[in-house]
């Protein structure tokens, strides 16, 4: 099935998140020096591609310096792994592997590769091979772990430092990340179980005693959340975390001067504490003390127009934990003394946006300087507003206007061509998408949404001209793979090509309803109906709720002879179809049953 890709999200306010720096889940943040970046707690998984190894290149075995095949393998992969030739790395310690099977060394090194590849997969299987050997083997359990992990198969990571722990209970760093997989699923009785192992092994971790203090808050009990934190802190002193926990123990028990005494502490030992700054010019604020709340803001905004760090702060902690109100209180404290501030404009406009404030998050959006990095990405934003709020010709206008202003940036006739398209004004749409083409004649999303305009226009040989294009200059352009198989399948011709189109959008989507929908509709126009019925079905579970899809299982259905499940997902389909598509279903269904 063709999706309707026109119809682009706003999680384009999330570009200005991307080189930011964000802190997911829990972690421990020692203060830094001013201007320093964030330091965390190693209380995730290392990434395989961090040059964390399984072995070391020094410890080679002693049998491996005979003279032999073997040995040059190895040797010969070393060499092209350290110019960077990975591939054939790989190739030669392979070659030496079969020179020696059962080499536990041998197989580290090649999970050593696969993981500098980034490969995950490959190093599992390797690893798994390790296991077959040695299933007790601490060292491979934690990378099977590790890398269960990074596959998002969390029950046999979990598994697999739980034996760790078993096997070896002096292995900190398990600890640290088994009880985190327990805490992100909200099993607080086992990451519990596994902190109060942790601190009974490891007296002096700090991490366990914070992880209990934030569970005993999960549970309401505060009183012992606040000997947790302050334990953290008779620890390791230079950490931000407890100190903000307290915080907020102290205002959820409504002891203001508490909650004060604490951001000032942070700030007598960290006076340049961005976050301390903000949540306590907040917390004056929401308590009616405006007078240093507007100081603090006013400081805020005078700092942000050297220093980035103050912005990040306000989205990680605000709008990136959907804290709309008080980050908009924040923002537009700070724009009291940095009125032109591009930066502080574009994220109160995010934090409009989230209210669903269109008019206020528009007026924002608009005192971004054409000159700022957000530029693009706020008049872009704007034009889906004025889209969301029903008025395209105002979009439609808007963008005219942007692109003469910056009339060499192909982008935003990407997105004057897509409303075109909405609007079904296909001339104007196809005038300008291929004026983009004159700018950037190599851009594979212009001949993408050239194509779809084809295909709506009906100019079905062009439409196949554009999308092949759109393939030729992008070859994993998964859209536009569909796109092109669906519409030789919906053609009825080429059902092969069409077959192996999908398939291939099918590797970079593989749980995408829409391009599932698509080889289902292919084995329908190829007869092979039980088949048909099989994807159509999983395409109906990825997409509940489009009326295509729903319309395609029950013509499946009706191809096998089954009439009630035909009638069921015509009615379900009819449900959701609008009204200008419905008779010709309604067709079907009085066919059917004789109503």
């Amino acid at each position: 099935m063709k999706t309707n890709f026109l119809k682009l999200t706003l999680f384009l306010t999330l570009l200005f998140l991307l080189n930011q720096v964000i802190l997911t889940g829990c972690v421990l943040v020692k203060k830094p020096p001013p201007h320093a970046g964030i330091e965390e707690a190693d209380t995730s998984p290392p990434s395989p591609d961090t040059g964390q190894h399984i072995s070391d290149d020094s410890l080679i075995p002693k049998a491996f310096f005979k003279a032999d095949a073997r040995y040059y393998y190895y040797m010969e992969a070393q060499l092209h792994r350290k110019q960077g030739e990975m591939d054939k790395a790989v190739d030669y310690l392979r070659k030496a592997m079969e020179c020696d099977p059962t080499s536990s060394f041998l197989q580290k090194e090649m999970a050593n590769l696969y993981l500098r590849q980034n490969d995950r997969q490959n190093a599992l299987n390797v690893v798994e091979g390790m296991m077959a050997n040695e299933p007790d083997n601490v060292e491979s359990l934690i990378v099977y772990g590790r890398l269960k992990q990074e596959l998002k198969q969390v029950d046999h990571a979990r598994e697999a430092y739980e034996k760790v722990i078993a096997i070896d209970p002096k292995q900190k760093d398990v600890y640290l990340l088994l009880g985190n997989l327990h805490f992100e699923a909200g099993d607080m009785e086992n990451a519990s179980r596994v902190y109060e192992q942790l601190i009974h092994h490891f007296p002096d971790a700090y991490a366990g005693y914070f992880f209990l203090g934030k569970i005993h808050v999960r549970r309401g009990n505060l009183a012992e959340a606040e000997k947790k934190f302050k334990k953290t802190l008779d620890l390791e002193f230079d950490l931000d975390e407890p100190w903000f926990e307290l915080a907020k123990i102290y205002d959820i028990q409504q002891k203001k001067t508490r909650v004060i005494r604490v951001y000032e502490s942070i700030l007598e030992n960290d006076p340049d504490n961005i976050r301390a700054m903000i949540a306590l010019a907040y917390f004056y604020h929401k308590n009616g003390n405006l007078k240093k709340a507007e100081e603090l803001f006013k400081d805020l905004g005078t700092r942000s127009r050297y220093d980035p760090e103050i912005i990040r702060k306000v989205v990680q902690f605000y709008i990136d934990q959907e804290k709309y109100d008080p980050a908009i209180t924040i923002l537009e404290g700070m724009l009291r003394s940095a009125p032109d501030h591009s930066d502080i404009h574009y994220a109160a406009g995010i934090a409009f946006d989230r209210l669903k404030e269109g008019k206020r998050a528009i007026e924002h959006f608009k005192a971004v300087d054409r000159d700022s990095k957000f530029y693009h990405n706020a008049a872009v934003h704007i034009s889906f507003l004025y889209q969301e709020q029903g008025n395209i010709r105002e979009a439609i206008r808007f963008l005219k206007e942007v692109i003469e202003k910056v009339p060499d940036n192909p982008e935003f006739m990407i997105y004057l061509g897509a409303f075109y398209e909405e609007t079904e004004e296909f001339q104007e749409a196809e005038k300008v998408l291929q004026k983009g083409l004159e700018i950037d004649p190599d851009n594979g999303r212009l001949y993408f949404r050239l194509g779809v305009v084809y295909d709506k226009w009906g100019k079905k040989e062009v439409c196949i001209d554009a999308m092949k294009e759109a393939i030729r200059l992008d070859p994993q352009n998964a859209n536009a793979l569909n796109y092109l198989g669906y519409t030789y399948a919906d053609l009825g011709r080429n059902l092969d090509e069409a077959e192996d189109l999908i398939i291939k959008a099918l590797e970079y989507k593989p749980d995408d309803g829409y391009v599932t929908d698509s080889l289902g509709w292919v084995y329908f126009k190829k007869g092979m109906f039980d088949k048909a019925v099989e994807i159509l079905e999983k395409a109906v579970n990825l997409v509940p709720d489009d009326p295509i899809i729903l319309e395609h299982l029950g013509d499946a259905y009706l191809k096998t002879n089954n009439k009630e499940k035909a009638i069921e997902f015509y009615k379900r389909s009819l449900e959701k179809k609008e009204e200008k598509d419905k008779p010709t279903l309604e067709d079907k269904i009085r066919e059917l049953t004789g109503e």
